[in-house]
């Protein structure tokens, strides 16, 4: 292929897995999936690499997915595959990283030969067990747990297979029409390649994935030549479950490749809060790529040259069958560690620590409103609530806006629409972001009540309420989180940051997100930002 054919190759490839992710999108059951974008979609090689990914999606799903195919091939053959095989799994250690998440690959066939193969994830609102949160003691008790499988097998849907899930979670619908959108999702894409192929007179995608990954990844190689070498560390001290709890990074620039170890992290948890390897690599890795070749193509090619390594059974390195169900909550710190070891290579260009992990409450029916349509019945949601992040080089933090993570905040009309819940306030907290010459984001302030004055459920996994993100140089920190409910007579009530409880008849929730830390000495702050600040009521005027 001469060079116009590969670069008219490489962004029909990247038009086919953006709409492979908006088909996504557009047929998902889930409202996390169809409204916030929690999902990731991509096509790979016969090896199981990584070519090209679509820009929708977050980089938990995505840079473990990237490491999930290949173990598909690995249970599965390209030679034991047929067309119309539709693989999948929702196993942790082998997709990406807790239960919700389903990853379904789809071989794709041109005249009987398996030519390239498609794979996406998506969060599944159910999975059995305790539900979605960060209390289980095991996996066990977290949901069904499906290892890699047919989910068709030549075109015919494997029925023992769904018998079982639709037995096990509380929402069988939802859970069938999300895993038929993960197919279709990936047989628009199958659909797409297979015309661009006729179109470019391709028979396969091995020699233009051969030097996509090549240049992706000699393009990175060069980016780390630019760094200075050496060993650079950070660490940060989190809420946890019940008891703070330390990342610990040491990152190494070397002549081709960066290195980030975990080792000093925290031990496991007995509770729902741990994160296995592959979730961990993923946003370590993207940590990296913030920094360093963030205009290079992320794929196989560019991410081989990072290396994230953790201590067995260590808080971001654990084992099954420990429970993880709530594993963002601690994996969404990871960019902020790895950011915190590249400032000190590249000084003047990091952003200050923020909210980082979203603050994705589930709220449900208590077993006393169940079935009684006087309260609004059975209900299940899991909205999308953001903190701030922290002040950027050159600019403040954005305020209420997922980072590192990408989901979008749902809408309320959807949250309403959905459930019995009633949101009161939706605002900005005023004094959130931290201080500086660059302020950090502002977190918001939501309250929530039942339309019936009914009690509900809230599955918290929540951080950033006892330790708020910090500052860089000599900026202030940002605001810490609050979550608690106010009675009918105005009385406070503080409720835990991790875990379920029950909001009582006629109480208000109400959920304070933190705010991003500052950048720089406040003092030097531009006299007209601080006028403009109080102006619009991000600051208080005293």
């Amino acid at each position: 292929m001469n060079e116009l054919q590969i670069q008219l190759a490489w962004n029909r490839l990247l038009a086919i897995v953006e709409e492979q992710a908006q088909v996504l999108m557009r047929t998902a059951f889930s409202p996390v999936v169809r409204e916030a974008g929690d999902l990731s979609a991509g096509v790979f090689n016969l090896n199981g690499q990584m070519l090209a990914q679509a820009v929708t999606g977050t980089p938990g799903h995505v840079n473990s997915m990237a490491d999930a195919v290949g173990k598909f091939l690995y249970k599965y053959t390209l030679e034991s595959l047929s067309p119309g095989d539709v693989l999948l799994t929702n196993d942790p250690w082998d997709g990406t990283g807790h239960l919700n998440d389903f990853t379904v690959v789809t071989p794709v066939f041109k005249q009987s030969r398996c030519v390239a193969l498609f794979a996406s994830t998506s969060h599944i609102a159910d999975v059995g067990g305790r539900g979605f949160g960060p209390d289980a003691n095991d996996l066990f008790e977290e949901g069904i747990r499906i290892p890699i499988a047919y989910l068709f097998q030549a075109g015919q849907r494997n029925e023992i297979l769904m018998e079982i899930l639709q037995a096990n979670v509380r929402d069988p619908m939802v859970a069938e029409g999300d895993l038929y959108s993960l197919t279709a999702c990936n047989d628009s894409g199958a659909e797409q390649l297979l015309e661009m192929l006729d179109d470019l007179g391709l028979e396969d995608l091995e020699g233009l994935g051969d030097v996509i990954l090549a240049r992706s990844r000699q393009a990175m190689v060069g980016k780390i030549a630019e760094l200075t070498q050496g060993t650079y560390r950070y660490s940060m001290t989190i809420d946890g479950y019940d008891e703070p709890v330390t990342l610990c990074a040491a990152l190494t620039v070397g002549t081709d490749e960066i290195l980030v170890d975990f080792a000093g992290t925290s031990p496991v948890s007995a509770k729902g809060i741990n994160v296995p390897l592959p979730y961990t690599q993923a946003y370590a890795s993207f940590g990296v790529r913030c920094l360093v070749g963030n205009e290079v193509p992320n794929n196989a090619g560019s991410l081989s040259v990072i290396k994230v390594t953790a201590p067995q059974d260590c808080l971001v390195n654990a084992s099954a069958p420990r429970g993880v169900s709530a594993r963002h909550a601690i994996g969404q710190m990871l960019p902020d560690v790895v950011l915190g070891c590249l400032h000190q290579v590249v000084p003047g260009q990091v952003p200050a620590e923020g909210a980082s992990c979203i603050w994705n409450p589930v709220f449900m029916s208590s077993l006393s409103g169940r079935g009684d349509n006087d309260v609004g019945g059975e209900f299940v949601i899991n909205p999308i609530f953001n903190g701030g992040t922290g002040a950027r080089p050159h600019k403040d933090g954005l305020s209420t806006t997922a980072f590192p993570s990408g989901v979008r905040t749902t809408s309320t009309e959807v949250n309403e629409a959905t459930s019995p819940l009633i949101v009161w306030r939706k605002e900005y907290r005023p004094d959130s972001g931290g201080a500086g010459a660059l302020r950090g984001g502002l977190g918001q302030r939501i309250e929530i009540s039942h339309r019936h004055g009914a009690e509900f459920v809230i599955s918290k996994m929540f951080d950033r309420v006892h330790h708020p993100a910090r500052g860089r140089d000599g900026g202030e920190d940002g605001a810490a989180g609050r979550v608690f409910t106010v009675d009918e007579q105005g009385q406070e009530y503080n409720l835990a940051a991790k875990g379920r409880e029950l909001v009582p008849p006629g109480h208000k929730l109400v959920l304070e997100t933190p705010g991003g830390g500052g950048m720089g000495n406040p003092a030097q702050r531009e006299t007209e930002w601080v006028e403009a600040d109080v102006q619009a009521g991000l600051v208080s005027g005293g």
